[in-house]
């Protein structure tokens, strides 16, 4: 055992948490066939469960789930009578985007400015990095204190719930008295942070139709029904004025009742440009953690390069419809749906299939495992307080376990703070805030199997 204290022997753990990341981050682990290979994904849930065996794993299995990806799942047994704590992460990313606007290679971990560059860096592969590196501290300090359960799945991003129906299936797999989500992140570095509501969310592709054929716009355009002008106007229903999102039937006027984000900062955050207005109306806050907002993803239609002076036939686009604990995402989904159909013009054809659905979450802020961890924060972040924010994303996971375990207490931390830019170009982590929380998980753990003791 260690005569260290616990925060040194996690800062001597550093260089290989580096080193770990960096092969995690080499896995081009898009759970998008249509992208990248299966075979990136495989590798990944391989490398998974190969650390969790090294760690002294049990059970260590890869599961595979109704969506066709694999999830990674081990137990850790602890002593005899202590609690079990569940701890989650993704290993699955979002595509690189413009692989050509990220300044080094988007899945070669690369150090710049005191970051660590690279996609799936904060989200959420250094999430994976944290739990190891706080099990890891631990058994040099006497031993984890509590049994512990790892998940980490293989399409969190894609939001095609295969690890939830696979839950759901077999309820005795990930059954926990606590359970740490480690993809959410600090309101800014250095403040300490637990998530207290997420975002549900719906996705459909929209399809119009209103010809047999693209036509040449000499001839025929200003008659003819273009289905490219029809979408657009479709989309374009979707916001008022002001931007806010007006989707037809669903409220969207709740207020944030907790930390408030300055909207200086929020523009800084964002990167908006000089002389750019904000979407919508009441607090930043209210905007962007109380209230329903739709982004369109995408929009199959013919790039600039290349276009031919014709009238569109047919046109598709992805809509994202992310929506406030308190509304359900089904209902959401159906009011959508329904919008899309009925703000066609000119009699345009509408398709709307769904692509994913996540449910809006609240955690219990009050239970002692937050204490446990308000008391682990503060000591892994010099004195600093814990906040208690939201965050807009959805982790549709959390209300499936919700659900599955309503004794279990839930809480949500991780890498994901503004700079890190997760989903953009140039996703990168700070190494600083993975060794702050890969001890405060430490220290969480011990402090949590002594209030159940």
């Amino acid at each position: 055992m260690s005569d260290r204290p616990l925060a040194q022997t996690v800062a001597a753990l550093q260089p290989r948490a580096r080193t770990e990341l960096a092969e995690l981050v080499a896995f081009k682990s898009v759970a998008d066939p249509a992208q990248f290979p299966r075979s990136e994904c495989e590798a990944a849930a391989r490398w998974i469960t190969e650390a969790l065996r090294a760690e002294g794993f049990q059970d260590v299995a890869l599961l595979d789930t109704p969506d066709g990806t694999q999830s990674v799942y081990g137990f850790l047994p602890g002593p005899a009578g202590a609690p079990t704590v569940l701890l989650y992460a993704h290993y699955d990313v979002q595509p690189p985007l413009d692989e050509d606007a990220w300044i080094s290679p988007p899945f070669e971990l690369t150090e710049r400015d005191g970051r660590w560059y690279g996609r799936g860096a904060a989200d959420c592969k250094g999430g994976l990095i944290m739990h190891l590196t706080a099990l890891r501290a631990l058994k040099e300090h006497g031993g984890v204190p509590v049994n512990v359960k790892v998940i980490v799945e293989g399409s969190e991003e894609q939001g095609t719930g295969g690890l939830e129906r696979y839950a759901e299936a077999h309820p005795e797999l990930l059954a926990a008295d606590a359970i740490v989500i480690g993809d959410a992140g600090n309101f800014r570095v250095g403040l300490p942070t637990v998530t207290a509501t997420l975002r549900g969310m719906t996705l459909v592709r929209v399809k119009v139709d209103t010809l047999e054929g693209n036509l040449h716009s000499g001839q025929f355009g200003g008659a003819a029904p273009d289905a490219l002008a029809a979408l657009i106007r479709i989309l374009d229903s979707l916001r008022a004025e002001d931007g806010s999102t007006t989707v037809r039937g669903l409220a969207a006027d709740a207020a944030w009742e907790g930390l408030e984000y300055p909207e200086a900062e929020f523009r800084k955050d964002a990167r908006v440009l000089d002389g750019v207005g904000l979407l919508g109306s009441g607090t930043v806050a209210d905007r962007i953690w109380s209230r329903p907002a739709v982004t369109v993803l995408g929009i199959d239609c013919p790039p600039v390069v290349g276009a031919t002076p014709s009238v569109q036939a047919g046109a598709r686009a992805l809509v994202s419809l992310r929506v406030p604990p308190g509304t359900d995402a089904a209902e959401a989904t159906k009011l959508l749906t329904a919008h899309l159909e009925g703000a066609a013009p000119w009699g345009a054809r509408v398709a709307v299939e769904q692509v994913g659905q996540g449910q809006a979450f609240r955690a219990d802020t009050g239970s002692p495992a937050y204490a446990s961890m308000a008391q682990a924060l503060r000591e892994a972040y010099d004195g600093e307080e814990m906040q208690i924010a939201g965050m807009g994303g959805s982790i549709p996971l959390c209300n499936t376990l919700a659900g599955l375990y309503p004794d279990a207490e839930i809480l949500l931390i991780g890498l994901s703070e503004p700079e890190a830019q997760i989903h953009a170009v140039n996703e990168s982590v700070s190494p600083q805030e993975l060794e702050r929380l890969s001890l405060a998980e430490a220290l969480f753990l011990g402090q949590y199997a002594k209030s159940r003791g």
